[in-house]
Parts: C-alpha cells; sequence; structure tokens
C-alpha cells in the first residue's frame, strides 16, 4: 500500500523515511489505530506509536479517543505546507541570528590562546625551512617520525642535508624513526648520517613497504610542532601545526607503533 512517490517528496521536506511511511500509510487509510498502520506499514508498534505523537505534537495529524483507544487521522495537506513554511522560517531566522554573531565569535576565537597555529608551505624554500626550524634552537630533544627515507635524502640538496644533519649532532638532537622496509631506506644512515657520532643516527624500525607504502613524512619536533611534508610527485606539500594536544596525541599513536611487533630491526653492524 506504500506510496513510494509521496515517500520520496515527503522525505525531502525533512521527515525521515519511517515519519514518511506513517504519514503517507495514514494518508491512504483516512484514519486509523496504530496497530493498523504499523500492520500495513510493516514498521515496529512502539515506532508508529512514537512517530504518531510526533506527527500530533507538530499538528499534522489528530488523536481522537475512540473506547479508551486512540484514533489517529491526517489533518489538512494544507498543515503540512503551513508546516514547511513554519521550518523554513526558522531555519531562515536562525541562518540571520548566526550570521549576525559572526563578527562577535571571530573575535572571541582570535583572543583564544589555545588555538593551533597552522602552516602550510607549497615550494622548496618552504620545505627547507620547515627542516631548518627542527635544529633552529639549541636545545636537545628527540625527534620521532614516521619517514619515507630515501625521498628525503632524494630531494634535499646535498648542502642542506649536511647542515640539518651536523646540526644535529652539534645540538644533540636524537631520532627515532619508522621507515618503509627497502633496500635503499635499509642503507639511509650510512648514507646520510656517514662521518657523525653514532649517537646521532637515528633509531630506525622498519615495517613491510608493501603493507605501509607511505611516501609522506610526518615529524615530530620541538615540544609541540607536528610537520607533514609529501616530497615525492609534482606537487611539493608541507605543513606545519604548533599545538601541544596534537603533537601529544600523535607522539602516543608513535609509541604504540613502535611497540608493535610489525616492525623489524636493523641488523647489527
Amino acid at each position: 500500500m506504500k506510496n513510494e512517490s509521496i515517500i520520496r517528496h515527503l522525505q525531502k521536506t525533512g521527515f525521515s523515511e519511517k515519519t514518511a511511511i506513517v504519514f503517507s500509510t495514514l494518508l491512504e487509510l483516512g484514519g486509523a489505530y496504530p496497530s493498523r498502520i504499523a500492520e500495513i506499514s510493516k514498521l515496529n508498534r512502539s515506532t508508529v506509536y512514537k512517530i504518531l505523537l510526533e506527527l500530533s505534537i507538530k499538528g499534522l495529524v489528530t488523536e481522537i479517543e475512540q473506547g479508551k483507544k486512540l484514533f489517529y487521522q491526517i489533518e489538512s495537506p494544507e498543515k503540512l505546507v503551513r508546516y514547511a513554511k513554519t521550518q523554513a522560517d526558522m531555519a531562515d531566522a536562525a541562518y540571520k541570528k548566526t550570521r549576525e554573531l559572526i563578527p562577535e565569535l571571530e573575535g572571541i576565537f582570535s583572543m583564544n590562546p589555545n588555538k593551533p597555529i597552522i602552516r602550510y608551505f607549497s615550494n622548496s624554500d618552504g620545505i627547507i625551512s620547515i627542516y631548518e626550524e627542527m635544529v633552529s634552537k639549541n636545545r636537545k630533544y628527540e625527534m620521532l617520525s614516521f619517514s619515507h627515507g630515501q625521498a628525503f635524502k632524494n630531494y634535499l640538496p646535498a648542502k642542506d642535508i649536511f647542515r640539518f644533519t651536523k646540526s644535529k649532532e652539534r645540538i644533540g638532537i636524537t631520532t627515532r624513526a619508522i621507515v618503509p622496509d627497502t633496500l635503499e631506506n635499509r642503507s639511509y644512515n650510512e648514507e646520510v648520517f656517514k662521518g657523525l657520532k653514532k649517537d646521532v643516527w637515528p633509531n630506525i624500525r622498519f615495517v613491510p613497504q608493501e603493507v605501509f607504502p607511505f611516501e609522506a613524512e610526518m615529524t615530530l619536533y620541538d615540544e609541540n610542532k607536528l610537520a607533514i611534508t609529501k616530497l615525492t610527485g609534482e606537487k611539493l606539500i608541507g605543513v606545519v601545526i604548533e599545538d601541544k594536544l596534537i603533537h601529544d596525541m600523535f607522539k602516543m599513536i608513535f609509541e604504540l607503533v613502535w611497540k608493535s611487533d610489525q616492525l623489524s630491526y636493523p641488523s647489527k653492524s
């Protein structure tokens, strides 16, 4: 008995599918007890009762007591139009009020000292500046990274890599990194950190390349910064998020992966 066309149109007015089915069923029956509507619509009786109550509150159906039972009838279809118009007017009023609040909300947001600082880079100089920032402070810390390894080595000019690694050695920045397991990445330390003190060589653990073929890098540095860089392909991407909460959350994720039995260890040389 379902009128699929009416149900579809009712859903477009904002009715849920079940509400549209109950309304359409009652419309075709002309009037009925909830048990009959449930029987015809194939909906759970308690669901039908709840929907009828909601439609009654909205003024779209009439509730009549007949012999200690509730009987329902559809109100004039014009009521549905008026209801839709009321909803539209309320939505329009809410939109206007929200627009009026925007200047005040933006003022409060701009004064919030805890909001994250996000910087975006899309060129070579910007990407290099991210790595320079990692070693810009004379303070020892542990850098944590999901690293592509070979992409870093292939992308950065040799002079920038040397300056970066020498700064890490001078400051005493240590690194733990999770890297895809490839022949190139297995020789990463020997190629990039050759000639430097072994205690600043990254402590690397490997994940299977075929399972985790990530090409971007995600590096946690300083005390509250997360850098995401993509050094492959035509479009370079660099994003730095400065926020203690986000930094610490990704640090927990890193530690969870670091302890995973899916990681393998480099052989001792």
